[in-house]
């Protein structure tokens, strides 16, 4: 049983603010106007984008001051743990679309009704969840219904959609996708589909879905490849010819690459236009924390076209952090969650 360590009054609360400040590294605070209109003091570097990762801890410290004052039971802390995962996306406005990409290892029936509900509660917040890595077999479908299960407990409705069995050549390789909106922000346009006429040159060819926004379509491409040891830009190499199937499409590219973004094989996308949304961030979590440092690999990224779309706010959920050590994380999965908030 996985559990939030409790502590007492003072204490208490000055761990979760720390906790807190740590869980989110953010790329930027354009979606965050509860703190612009609470009366809180704005920095003086909050134009540059280097700085927008602190001047949002500034201001959510200087937020939280005056909530930590008083004393914490820990069914308060807890609330609060919930009230600022939900805050992180909520206060959004209008024409905005936030979507969550997330590798959750052997996603199946290994994953207990406790994992399931931490990922939900780390993902409630987002519009749009792609899952990569959901097993091929019945498990699969059955773990994503019960984590649409977990979120429609959470008073927002739900919906899901499982892709079909991948074109790996064994049981291995071969996997399933998933989506899952909320069908109050954001409604499908047909069906998802995996990419046939790549299918035989990618083993896990990517699970496309189409999401209308008011009157803007958004086409996420979910892609888990293969790994970094079988040389994935074998395979990648095609995803230079994606865009041309689908003219029409505001595609982005999601997932797990199993490469980071500075490889050669991402140039032809780049000469399309297509940029990754980070740079230099790691995504996997390692065996054991070195000092500090849970993160291993550059591997997971969005890639999408500014000429198209404007990304207002960025980042990755360090849901390990608020739990007791790296091996019940890694029992959730072994990468962390990313995030990008999109103007349409």
């Amino acid at each position: 049983m996985i559990r939030f360590p409790v502590r007492k009054d003072a204490e208490e609360a000055i761990i979760l603010r720390r906790r807190f400040l740590e869980l989110f590294s953010i790329a930027s605070i354009e979606s965050f106007p509860l703190f612009r209109k609470a009366g809180i003091p704005k920095s003086t570097e909050t134009n540059h984008e280097k700085n927008y990762n602190e001047t949002l801890r500034f201001r959510i410290k200087h937020y939280t001051d005056a909530i930590f004052r008083t004393k914490f039971t820990a069914l308060k802390q807890r609330i609060l743990i919930l009230f600022f995962l939900i805050v992180n996306l909520t206060a959004m406005a209008q024409g905005r679309l936030s979507v969550v990409s997330w590798n959750l290892k052997d996603m199946g029936k290994s994953k207990s009704n406790t994992v399931i509900e931490i990922i939900a509660g780390t993902v409630s917040a987002y519009d749009i969840v792609a899952i990569q890595e959901v097993v091929a077999g019945p498990g699969g479908s059955q773990a994503i219904a019960r984590l649409a299960d977990e979120l429609n407990r959470k008073g927002t409705k739900w919906e899901y959609e499982v892709s079909g069995v991948t074109s790996g050549d064994s049981p291995y390789k071969a996997e399933r996708y998933a989506f899952l909106w909320k069908s109050a922000r954001v409604s499908r346009v047909g069906k998802g589909w995996l990419e046939h006429q790549y299918g035989a040159e990618i083993e896990r060819e990517p699970f496309y879905g189409r999401f209308r926004l008011g009157n803007q379509t958004l086409t996420l491409v979910n892609y888990h490849a293969i790994p970094k040891s079988q040389q994935p830009e074998r395979e990648l190499k095609y995803f230079k010819f994606l865009p041309a199937l689908y003219p029409d499409d505001q595609l982005v590219f999601c997932g797990d690459f199993n490469l980071p973004q500075s490889h050669s094989v991402f140039n032809p996308l780049r000469s399309m236009g297509y940029v990754p949304v980070f740079v230099g961030q790691k995504t996997t979590l390692r065996q054991r924390c070195l000092n500090g440092d849970c993160l291993a690999s550059e591997f997971d990224n969005f890639y999408y076209k500014p000429a198209k779309m404007l990304l207002k706010a960025a980042g990755i959920v360090h849901f390990y952090r608020l739990l007791p050590d790296i091996v019940q994380s890694r029992k959730i999965s072994d990468h962390i969650p990313i995030f990008a908030i999109y103007q349409l």
